[in-house]
């Protein structure tokens, strides 16, 4: 009962309470500072490749890292969290094509649909553990996948979402303006990622890490796993919506490449290379992966022999993703400075 009690009062889950209030006042000053610098990007630079490459980075980044809520916080490794980046896209694009609603009612009826779908195939999926989770949440997304092919009337089949998605000015916002769509990918990017720090940095996101930990002591001392799974899962689900709308605003429509297999392994891909342990580390990932893409196919048609590559440099060279590379040694190079 000592052990227990000593357990339940260590200071690591005392941090989140003691420290609350000043760390989410400085995250958000981090973040509004972040959001300036992004919104005055197209006065200093007019290149359009820069804007774009940011609203890719935008939509990557939030699947990227709403899949790290899962992988590297609770120890959930989904094969198919990208079927929630294919059904915000999907689901944006349709509300937009068939029902001309305004945008933000659009959006928030993707991300209630999201919900919907994500507490369903949870609830499932959750109570599955490791290898057994990772390949049903893939056979979800296969199966999701092969409904937009399918339902040719509704999702366009193989073809895609044609003709275009509808984007009527809402609140002063005209998305069918570049700068616009740029400043507002900028802002659900920023607004998200925020979200997401105090998820991870909250009472519950140390509660996720007892349970990536050892989910049986997590169990003993009261907290409801099954119940705390669920709910990263759906939350990560929304964030990769998120990421879907983006996606589907900048290209104007929906593809099933979007719901395919491919686009989680990609943000498996994303982590590795960024690092799971540092909040930041799929945003950095983000980037790499998208200036690796964006470079190698420039020069040669083998582009995934050379990211493969890459992916085991850091697989089997540094064992571990960049951002979690940079933060062990720069914590060894204090350590040693101290001594």
């Amino acid at each position: 009962m000592t052990e227990l009690q000593a357990e339940q009062g260590a200071p690591a889950l005392d941090v989140p309470h003691t420290e609350a209030k000043p760390r989410r006042n400085r995250d958000a000053l981090i973040a509004l500072a972040v959001f300036v610098v992004l919104a005055l990007l197209p006065m200093v630079f007019s290149s359009k490749l820069l804007l774009d490459f940011v609203i890719r980075c935008a939509a990557y980044g939030l699947f990227a890292t709403s899949l790290n809520l899962l992988v590297g916080y609770t120890g959930l490794t989904s094969f198919g969290h990208g079927m929630f980046f294919g059904l915000g896209a999907y689901g944006f694009g349709l509300m937009m094509q068939k029902t001309g609603v305004p945008i933000p009612v659009a959006f928030v009826a993707t991300l209630a649909i999201t919900f919907v779908v994500a507490l369903v195939i949870g609830a499932i999926c959750v109570r599955l553990k490791e290898i057994y989770f990772a390949f049903v949440t893939l056979a979800f997304q296969m199966l999701i996948h092969s409904t937009i092919l399918s339902w040719v009337s509704l999702t366009g089949g193989d073809q895609g979402l044609r003709g275009g998605i509808p984007r009527p000015a809402f609140f002063g916002i005209d998305l069918s303006n570049h700068v616009h769509l740029y400043i507002t990918s900028c802002a659900l990017l920023v607004v998200g990622l925020l979200l997401m720090r105090q998820i991870a940095q909250s009472p519950f996101g140390y509660t996720l890490r007892m349970i990536r930990d050892n989910a049986s002591r997590a169990s003993f001392v009261g907290i409801d796993v099954w119940r705390a799974k669920l709910t990263i899962f759906v939350l990560a689900a929304l964030f990769a919506s998120t990421g879907g709308v983006i996606m589907a605003l900048f290209v104007s429509g929906a593809y099933p490449e979007f719901a395919y297999w491919t686009i989680s392994g990609e943000g498996i891909f994303i982590n590795m290379l960024g690092g799971v342990t540092t909040f930041l580390g799929p945003m950095v990932g983000t980037v790499l992966l998208l200036i690796l893409n964006d470079t190698v196919t420039r020069w040669t048609d083998y582009h995934g022999i050379v990211l493969g590559i890459v992916i085991l440099f850091f697989a089997i060279g540094l064992r571990k993703g960049l951002m979690d590379f940079v933060v062990e040694w720069y914590a060894r190079r204090r350590k040693g400075s101290g001594q």
